[in-house]
């Protein structure tokens, strides 16, 4: 049996990257995976990956997942994206909050549309869609909600500054650092509740997808400097599927929480060898 047997899983940003992993993976576990993204077939989209293509994957590894098309900038699309995942599958067990959005604009240049639209992917989208799935989960007395955040929620600190180099930039490093705290102050509020676990998990090192190497935050699929899609897959796969009393409130870093619950031997970057976030730490 699989650690999401019987589970139905909604993970957002699923077309390609990050998100497809992690799909992928609590498929191959036994759930039942609603894909969410924008992208609906290859071509929609400059980079490779679509739910299609996703969906297709799954399937062809003997899973069940079903595509759901969704601007989840949108409250309205976020509410008609779990009403979907009841239509197909029934309750709602697990949350992922993996899709996210940034232009890597200085602030001084930010159009102020964007940077409305990218909070309201990054930050918004995981409250209303944790607000919509809660009711399954209250009712069930279980469940996991499961936030992607980023090393771009730990700040610069203070100056002086030496290094003037924007690191994935201020919008989504202040968004990804909102979505930890709200990530802690959700997990105490349903912590009464029991059986419920809210989490959040970020790449111990930079993960090469089609996305980091379009940013040129990688230098390819392959850089050595980075993670596989993998590890901060099976991260988030810990995290939904532990016992609630032993995640609910974690901010954490894939290799990080991957090595203290023994699913791998060691580890390196963050939350290791190096400093997390401050939420990380409490």
């Amino acid at each position: 049996m699989g650690k999401m047997t019987r589970r139905v899983a909604i993970v957002t940003g699923a077309s390609r990257g990050i998100g497809q992993a992690i799909a992928e993976l609590c498929a191959r576990q036994g759930a039942k995976v609603v894909c969410v993204a924008r992208t609906v077939n290859e071509g929609e989209h400059p980079l490779k990956g679509s739910l299609a293509s996703t969906v297709a994957g799954i399937r062809a590894i003997g899973g069940e997942a079903t595509a759901v098309a969704a601007d989840i900038s949108s409250e309205a699309e976020c509410l008609k994206l779990v009403d979907a995942a009841r239509a197909a599958y029934g309750r709602v067990d697990a949350l992922v909050n993996n899709a996210a959005l940034n232009y890597y604009t200085p602030t001084v240049d930010y159009p102020t549309n964007r940077w409305i639209k990218a909070f309201a992917v990054n930050v918004h989208a995981p409250f209303i869609l944790s607000k919509a799935v809660l009711p399954d989960m209250i009712a069930a007395g279980s469940g996991a909600i499961v936030n992607i955040s980023s090393g771009s929620a730990i700040g610069p600190g203070r100056g002086p500054y030496k290094d003037h180099t924007v690191r994935g930039g201020v919008m989504y490093g202040a968004s990804k650092a909102a979505l930890e705290r709200f990530t802690q102050g959700l997990a105490q509020e349903v912590a009464h509740h029991g059986g419920i676990a809210v989490s959040c998990v970020s790449p111990s090192r930079v993960v090469p997808t089609a996305g980091t190497v379009y940013h040129k935050l990688v230098s390819g699929l392959d850089d050595p400097r980075g993670e596989p899609p993998s590890i901060i897959a099976r991260a988030a796969l810990l995290l939904a599927s532990e016992p609630a009393e032993r995640v609910n409130g974690r901010v954490t870093y894939s290799q990080q929480i991957l090595k203290e619950f023994g699913w791998i031997d060691s580890g390196v970057g963050r939350g290791i060898d190096a400093a997390g976030s401050g939420y990380s730490q409490i």
